[in-house]
């Protein structure tokens, strides 16, 4: 991997600046913040993991935006990033909330390794697994969780397909959406009920620029037995798995 300052990537003068509010959000970790912009301007441009627009705005409309998702996310709480992808927002989660343990699951290899590589760079406590969450691997290998997360990944029935399996029972699915996530939620509410979702919410999180909205759907209900053996894995399981999980 190339630093951000490296060939292939762009300079420091490249960088956006830091706003004032990432020093409230991220506390004693906004170094490891600022460095993950940096990644993402540089060696994440050239892997096209961001596109080139997106690097002015990658604090308010990528990073933030990410974290603000923490709002509603309760405490000590095992999550699931699905279709992790450039780390959104999964890894701005992992630098706000530190009580989180958070496993990154991407389906494609070289955006796997490039959150190996962010992880390792940053010094994060995050699992990295590669495979889909439609997929039973998948799904044996996560075990149940207490939050999925996902950003641009799929329509919101498709989404709760796909991602609920992997949701202890009352634990929830936090899907980042846009302006149309009530009509979305409308048109797909007979296919999130499908798969076990209660009565879905839509609420904003963060402010100004960086506020997002969510879609909060809770699983209802029990699909059969879990792939870890019928119970849910807890935040020790989970730390155990994180030597043999990618």
């Amino acid at each position: 991997m190339e630093d951000a300052g490296g060939a292939g990537g762009t300079g420091a003068e490249d960088v956006p600046p830091t706003p004032a509010e990432a020093v409230a959000v991220f506390g004693d970790r906004l170094a490891a913040a600022e460095r993950y912009v940096a990644l993402l301007a540089g060696p994440g441009l050239a892997q096209g993991v961001i596109g080139p627009r997106e690097v002015p705005r990658l604090w308010a409309r990528h990073v933030l935006n990410s974290a603000a998702v923490g709002e509603v996310l309760p405490r000590d709480a095992t999550v699931v990033d699905v279709g992790s992808g450039a780390g959104l927002p999964g890894v701005p989660l992992a630098l706000a909330r530190p009580d989180l343990a958070i496993t990154l699951l991407e389906p494609m290899a070289r955006r796997v390794a490039w959150l190996e590589h962010v992880v390792a760079e940053l010094g994060l406590d995050v699992t990295v697994v590669r495979g889909r969450a439609e997929e039973r691997e998948t799904r044996r290998q996560c075990g149940e969780s207490d939050v999925v997360t996902a950003r641009a990944v799929a329509p919101i029935g498709r989404l709760a397909t796909w991602t609920l399996p992997l949701v202890r029972a009352g634990g929830t699915l936090a899907a980042m959406k846009g302006a149309s996530a009530a009509d979305e939620v409308a048109r797909d509410l007979k296919e999130i009920r499908a798969a076990g979702g209660a009565e879905p919410r839509v609420v904003r999180c963060g402010v100004g620029d960086a506020a997002t909205t969510v879609v909060l759907v809770s699983r209802s209900e029990r699909r059969g037995h879990s792939p870890a053996g019928g119970r849910s894995r807890g935040r020790k399981d989970r730390a155990r798995d994180r030597s043999t999980d990618v």
